[in-house]
């Protein structure tokens, strides 16, 4: 049992707050003058230059709001909820305006550091998540060893009901930190649970020993959130995950959970494992199938379900974000997303390999590009979707046939550099209400326009609240 410990003082700093006037004028550009289109049947391993942004016809920036200082450090996830969008960044969150998706604006930014401080929204609460090792839980924390015993990772909520003016309202310390967390209403809707992934533990870690086959289940009650606390360490891999091998990581803990919870369904992407999940006691997840690919597969890092449930892809964080891994050298295979259908009910459902699918652009060496975070756009009758690939842009690609998956839609800017390597790109890309919007590590968060035949009925499905990894379901045929 972990024990919890409260500072005395916890301190909250709003920075800047840009509703209105000059600094919100300022902070909006419009979509750069250089904007390339190119015919999707244009060869594919032009690259662009340096800055450059080149799409095909379907799909085009309408927006970007550069990152300002202090928060001028990683961008992250995103999260929705009615008119605003909250965006993690490593030093804290922006929220942001975007009932004009072509001029967003900015409503607070809140400064409290904590890599990679992925977020989530339920009514009045943010959650956020905090994987490097503080020396306190408060926002005024600075950067302590993980060896040293009194340091803290973990879970931070937020009152969000007055958006100009978050309040921070309590912590969660959990094992190993906090690397993403996921959503899960609770049965009753009297709670949320918060599904804590986290991995790689080490011998002189006090609060992270291995083995860490484990995730950490926070109970959230709706009417008293600062009761939250963690009530069930559930371990996924009582039997060990994969050893890992020359190609592929270790199972030493989960990296991303995605949550479908009207399916009672959950896909874990756990390093060197993809399991499929039975979460229907939200405190007592069970694992029903399990997949590796020590092949090309080399970090499972996140998943997606479809509309129906029969299908679930993995994404692999091939060289952990940091490489170049999206040219000939590395080719389609390896770093791409892989394709499962499930088959079977109840216990016996099972996941089955049909195909992978990877940009089909050849990115400069100089640019780090990874199959990253993405969502399902609610189009009737298909299964397509929407994904970041850090420097490789933005793609939309189309999954009904899961043994022929391909593009439909890209977007992407030049590399940061051409003469050095710079990471940078797009981090989550998610559609919400009629347009994707794109939390650029670098660049700040950049809107999009999608306007293609095969996608005009997802304007048809609006959402108050979109936490991405918490999935939701629409109307299908």
């Amino acid at each position: 049992m972990i024990r919890l410990h409260k500072p005395r003082l916890r301190q909250l700093r709003i920075v800047a707050l840009a509703a209105t006037g000059l600094l919100v004028a300022s902070a909006l550009v419009a979509p750069a003058s250089n904007a390339q289109v190119v015919p999707q049947s244009a060869p594919t391993n032009t690259i662009p230059g340096v800055d450059e942004i080149v799409s095909s016809p379907n799909l085009r920036q309408i927006a970007n709001v550069p990152k300002v200082a202090p928060l001028d450090a990683t961008n992250s996830d995103i999260a929705f909820q009615g008119k605003y969008a909250f965006a993690g960044n490593y030093n804290g969150f922006v929220i942001y305006d975007i009932s004009r998706p072509s001029a967003p604006t900015v409503k607070a930014r809140v400064l409290c550091p904590g890599s990679q401080n992925d977020i989530s929204i339920h009514g009045d609460l943010l959650f956020l998540s905090t994987d490097s090792s503080r020396s306190d839980d408060s926002c005024n924390s600075t950067a302590q060893g993980a060896d040293v015993k009194g340091s803290w990772e973990g879970i931070k909520v937020f009152d969000i009901k007055d958006k100009a003016n978050p309040r921070y309202i309590k912590s969660v310390e959990t094992a190993c930190g906090s690397h993403t967390h996921t959503l899960v209403p609770g049965k009753d809707r009297k709670a949320v649970y918060l599904y804590v992934s986290s991995y790689s533990p080490r011998a002189e870690f006090p609060d992270c020993q291995p083995p860490h086959d484990s995730i950490s289940i926070i109970k959230v009650p709706l009417k008293k959130p600062t009761d939250a606390a963690v009530v069930a360490t559930p371990n996924l891999f009582p039997d060990g995950g994969f050893p890992g091998s020359t190609t592929g990581s270790a199972t030493t803990g989960c990296h991303d959970i995605t949550a479908y919870p009207s399916k009672d369904l959950a896909a874990g992407a756990c390093m060197g494992d993809g399991v499929l999940l039975d979460i229907k006691n939200r405190e007592a997840p069970r694992v029903i199938n399990r997949v590796r690919d020590e092949t090309n597969f080399a970090f499972w890092h996140s998943a997606t379900f479809n509309n129906s449930g029969t299908k679930v892809i993995f994404t692999d964080e091939l060289g952990g974000g940091g490489a170049a891994t999206c040219n000939e050298t590395v080719g389609p295979n390896r770093g791409a997303d892989a394709i499962y259908d499930i088959t079977g009910r109840g216990n016996a459902r099972k996941m089955n390999f049909r195909s992978y699918y990877k940009i089909p652009r050849v990115n400069a060496d100089t640019e780090n590009c990874v199959a990253h975070n993405g969502s399902l756009i609610p189009v009737l009758g298909r299964d397509i979707m929407v994904q970041a690939w850090y420097q490789g842009g933005i793609s939309v690609w189309d999954f009904t046939d899961s043994a022929r998956p391909k593009e439909i839609a890209f977007w992407e800017r030049g590399p940061l550099s051409a003469d050095s390597f710079v990471g940078g790109g797009t981090w989550s890309a998610y559609y919400y209400n009629g347009h994707i919007y794109s939390n650029d590590m670098v660049k700040g968060l950049d809107v999009l326009e999608l306007n293609d035949w095969r996608t005009w009925t997802a304007k048809l499905t609006r959402y108050n609240e979109l936490n991405v990894q918490t999935q939701p379901s629409y109307l299908g045929w």
